[in-house]
């Protein structure tokens, strides 16, 4: 047996350490207004869904006022509403609604980039190269006989080049759409900025903010070319030079000292990119920000030992810096997992079980709006609804599919109560086969998805073995992980295609199973785990 320990908080407050946070992606979690997209109005209004899911907090993604060039994360202004998701009462509203429900909210900070129609980059291009103005971005003289080649071949993390040429001359840099020109960060008054932005929202209520690429915002000195290696190389811990720059902990320092200021613990979550866990333990630091993605977990594949090796290396360095793991099975810009785990009946199997595996983890987990319905990619949308820059520039990479608003009801036709009655048509189509996917129809289904979440959530809730602290791994057949969490819990998988057998008397050192994503099953002196399912078992009399 193996035991992994994170070590015990040097706080008082812990919300954090342990929460389950819930992503809702503001565009497609519910329609207050009816005009088909999802705003602040109805999230407000489905607040005691997410009360009796049994969730922590809310991570709200962007709704300020936005060109909508990137679907928000083009801010225009950082501190108001865009009219689409509704007004800063509705946010004050929501948030003291949330908090009445005992409810924390976690909002988008988007500091790498504005939208070009951000009164600094207005400004900016009306005036002249070398002024004051310009300096808040990235502006460069361009190469060439008459500066008509890019300033260096970096690209555009949405594809082409990362730099857009003004009537002057200049370039500008944007390392995602053009319409999100880059902050200068050697600017005093960017940090300034962007104190004051925190300070605006804390002030308001928030418990804490997603910082949008947390590793994007210091780029290399020079701003070197990236070479032969390719944008995409990344050789141990050398990345490439716009990305993981060590000069963005200094940034997060002072956010921290200013998140420490207030009280509650508010919180910074990282969305950062590094290139290994170790990179990556280092916005979390004590000092640092609270929490960071582990996109290395998202991105395992389904396979016993490679799962088993993301969690050592997680909670490992984690336990570097003191900080609590963070697990994440989806989010707004990748496939969800259903269908990334094969789609279909054996990619729900994976994903009932990956939700139990993840639940029972160390540290906090994260739920993406939707995945505690098991709902899949859609990946037949019509053409005419597809708008993602990301899709436009690279069609294989188009996030649309994940972003289908949610089905809240299963009476009459789509999009099934996501907008008020007598609207037909959302942002993007709900299918007409989530009828029964719907919060309604799984609600009545004691087996559904929805309802194996809340009983997980709800026993996350009642264990204190569940949440922070350590994690000791059992042995196991091949194909399968059982770890146990303090003296009375254990989580045992199959990550197998077939049923597995496990000898009686082992099986009672798990003890009596607790909850399953399906099956076991126990005779002739042997349990049965069933395929690509997960079982949480108790030895409550211990």
């Amino acid at each position: 047996m193996t035991e992994l320990a994170v070590p015990p908080p040097v706080v008082t407050t812990r919300w954090w350490r342990d929460a389950v946070i819930y992503q809702v992606y503001v565009r497609s979690f519910a329609d207050g207004n009816g005009d088909g997209v999802g705003d602040l109005l109805g999230v407000r209004s489905r607040l005691g869904y997410l009360s009796d899911l049994g969730v922590d907090a809310i991570w709200l993604t962007p709704f300020y006022p936005s060109p909508m060039a990137d679907f928000g994360y083009d801010v225009a202004d950082y501190r108001d509403v865009d009219p689409i998701f509704g007004s800063l009462a509705d946010a004050r509203a929501l948030i003291e609604d949330a908090h009445g429900l005992g409810l924390r909210i976690i909002v988008d900070v988007v500091p790498n980039h504005t939208s070009d129609r951000h009164p600094w980059f207005e400004a900016a291009l009306r005036a002249a190269p070398g002024s004051p103005e310009r300096a808040r971005y990235i502006f460069r003289e361009g190469k060439g006989v008459a500066g008509e080649l890019p300033p260096n071949d970096w690209e555009s993390i949405f594809g082409g080049p990362a730099w857009t040429r003004v009537g002057d001359g200049q370039w500008y840099l944007h390392l995602f759409a053009p319409e999100q020109p880059d902050l200068n960060w050697e600017h005093p008054e960017v940090h300034e900025e962007f104190a004051d932005v925190l300070r605006f929202w804390l002030d308001l209520g928030v418990d804490g903010f997603r910082i949008d690429v947390a590793h994007g915002m210091v780029k290399a000195p020079g701003l070197p070319d990236v070479g032969a290696a390719g944008q995409a190389e990344m050789i141990g811990a050398q990345v490439v030079p716009f990305f993981d720059q060590d000069g963005v902990h200094e940034i997060h320092r002072a956010w921290r000292r200013i998140l420490d200021s207030y009280e509650g613990e508010r919180i910074g979550v990282a969305e950062a990119w590094a290139p290994s866990p170790e990179r990556l333990a280092n916005y979390v630091r004590p000092d640092e920000l609270h929490q960071a993605f582990n996109f290395h977990f998202l991105k395992a594949p389904w396979d016993a030992v490679r799962f088993r090796e993301v969690i050592d290396e997680s909670v490992r360095t984690s336990a570097l810096v003191g900080a609590p793991p963070t697990w994440v099975l989806s989010n707004h810009d990748v496939k969800r997992h259903v269908t990334r785990y094969g789609g279909g009946e054996r990619g729900l199997r994976r994903a009932r079980a990956a939700a139990l595996l993840m639940l029972a983890l160390p540290g906090s987990a994260y739920v993406y709006q939707g995945e505690e319905l098991g709902l899949p990619e859609v990946l037949d949308l019509p053409e005419r609804y597809l708008q993602d820059p990301q899709r436009l520039r690279d069609p294989d990479s188009g996030r649309d599919g994940c972003r289908v608003p949610l089905p809240w009801t299963d009476a009459g036709e789509p999009p099934y109560g996501f907008s008020p009655p007598g609207i037909t048509e959302s942002w993007l189509p709900v299918p007409a086969g989530w009828r029964d996917l719907s919060v309604e129809a799984q609600v009545r289904d004691g087996a559904s998805m929805l309802s194996l979440y809340r009983a997980a959530l709800a026993l996350r809730r009642e264990r204190p073995e569940l949440g922070d602290g350590t994690l000791t791994w059992l042995d196991s057949p091949p194909g399968t992980l059982a770890f146990r969490r303090g003296d009375t819990f254990a989580c045992v998988l199959n990550m197998t295609s077939g049923w597995v057998e496990i000898p009686h008397d082992r099986a009672a050192e798990y003890g009596e199973p607790l909850l399953a994503s399906s099956g076991p099953e126990s005779s002739g002196g042997v349990v049965r785990l069933a395929p690509d399912s997960a079982t949480w078992w108790t030895r409550d009399n211990v």
